[in-house]
């Protein structure tokens, strides 16, 4: 056996094994004896506590540190633990008693103003004439550290994948290396969230270069998990998202996006990246699976698809998810921006267009993941006001959590409203960007290039708002 060989070899059993550790995963440090569980709001500044959670689950250098201040408790209530477990003997103080919730160094509001409806502290939090009441800085804190954390995550990623996109002709066995260890890292995450929700970051994001192929990563995973495949399964799906498109690197600069009305010449070159990727990855060493969704990820269901026209069960199940969600992504973030759909558009338009292009369950399932309204979207909601998704829970995707139009607010301080807990506000319609009135459009900034990840769906009442 080659010295090639053996290395890939290598780099495949590592990967199995670093899955099959994922699933059981134990947090070095558990193993004390001496640590004790608390509810989550006995923490208070001084406790030394021990996160149960993978590095990529939380935004601390480690998982186990003496709570210093006040962001890092509302970092650790964004995390929608209902229990931690702490270090009596490291701690600096007791716990808070059960019976006393709330952040230490905050007094209690006066119980006759304390967040009721229509109260004199509720009224100044809604017109900006005052402080807002504990519970919304708190939930605003909490917004604020969950989406730090998921656009931290996506940029280390976007950071992987780029150096697995320049070193993957030059040295394919160490990008090979690279992309497992993220894709791994993503697969312990996903799996380690019981209740996942599909949230919209910022445009400042990652890299332009890689926000596609680790949009497709991170939607994939998603889908991959509602349709039930287990850690091996979405190990595979997602190595395979993240390299469908690594044979672009072999074409011109000019015709590596994907333009239907450029000349037929140009399009030919451009299907060739299929061929060339599974090139590429034959040389990285990957798996079977993974080799039939670089070579699959353009196949349609009804044998409209290239290179080899395959029609229906012929496409692998894992290319299946790929090939919808890359077309998916293609149209949120075409090459041209002015030709981008919004993501309710794009969804529509490949339900009502292009839906024989899809397996049918594997369509079901990603529509009811993403929702009619996908984070992204933008809507006029019943009451006329105007509104962005910024994130969908795949259990409850009718109900989208969203952020409202308010001027007398700064749009990093509105809070995120879930609709599930507000009966009488509904969705009137979806809005494309440019009918949005010029105030409105400045205050919310519509994307132009989406970009998600997942996240921890907060409990409901956490970051909702009256």
């Amino acid at each position: 056996m080659s010295a090639a060989s053996k290395n890939a070899r290598c780099a495949l059993a590592t990967f199995f094994a670093t899955v099959q550790a994922h699933e059981g995963l134990q947090v070095a440090g558990m193993t004390d004896t001496s640590l004790e569980r608390i509810q989550i709001h006995q923490l208070r500044v001084g406790v030394f506590v021990h996160l149960d959670l993978h590095w990529t689950q939380h935004p601390f250098q480690f998982g186990s540190f003496l709570v210093k201040n006040e962001a890092q408790l509302a970092q650790l209530h964004a995390l929608g633990l209902s229990h931690i477990y702490y270090s009596p003997k490291r701690s600096e103080v007791v716990p808070l008693p059960v019976d006393e919730p709330g952040m230490q160094g905050e007094a209690a509001l006066p119980e006759e103003v304390e967040d009721r409806p229509g109260s004199s502290t509720e009224e100044a939090a809604r017109t900006g004439a005052g402080p807002p009441p504990r519970d919304t800085r708190r939930q605003l804190a909490d917004q604020q550290a969950s989406l730090e954390r998921c656009e931290r995550q996506f940029s280390e990623g976007s950071r992987r994948l780029r150096q697995v996109l320049q070193t993957a002709r030059s040295n394919p066995l160490e990008a090979c290396a690279v992309a497992t260890e993220q894709v791994v890292s993503m697969v312990g995450q996903v799996e380690g969230i019981d209740n996942v929700a599909i949230r919209l970051l910022s445009e400042k994001s990652g890299q332009e270069t890689t926000l596609h192929p680790l949009n497709v990563t991170v939607l994939s995973l998603l889908l991959g998990r509602a349709l039930g495949f287990d850690a091996l399964q979405l190990g595979h799906l997602g190595l395979g998202a993240m390299l469908h498109d690594v044979g672009k690197a072999e074409l011109p600069d000019r015709v590596r996006w994907r333009d239907d009305n450029a000349p037929p010449a140009e399009r030919k070159i451009f299907r060739e990246h299929v061929g060339h990727g599974v090139t590429i990855g034959k040389r990285m060493g990957v798996s079977r699976e993974v080799l039939e969704i670089i070579a699959q990820h353009h196949e349609q269901a009804d044998g409209g698809g290239y290179p080899a026209a395959l029609r229906g069960t012929a496409i692998s199940a894992l290319s299946r998810v790929v090939s919808l969600v890359n077309q998916y992504d293609n149209l949120c973030n075409p090459g041209n921006p002015a030709q981008a759909c919004t993501p309710h558009d794009a969804l529509a338009l490949i339900f009502a267009r292009q839906r024989d292009a899809f397996d049918a369950a594997t369509l079901a399932a990603f529509i009811r993941m993403m929702g009619v309204y996908p984070p992204g979207s933008m809507l006029q909601l019943n009451d006329e006001r105007y509104a962005l998704v910024v994130s969908v829970n795949s259990d409850r995707p009718l109900k989208p959590r969203i952020v409202i139009h308010d001027a007398s607010v700064p749009a990093d301080d509105l809070m995120v409203i879930d609709l599930e807990e507000h009966a009488a506000l509904g969705i009137q319609r979806a809005v494309k960007p440019l009918q949005l009135p010029r105030a409105v459009f400045d205050h919310l900034s519509p994307r132009k290039r989406m970009c998600y990840f997942f996240e921890r769906s907060l409990e409901p009442g956490v970051g909702a708002a009256s």
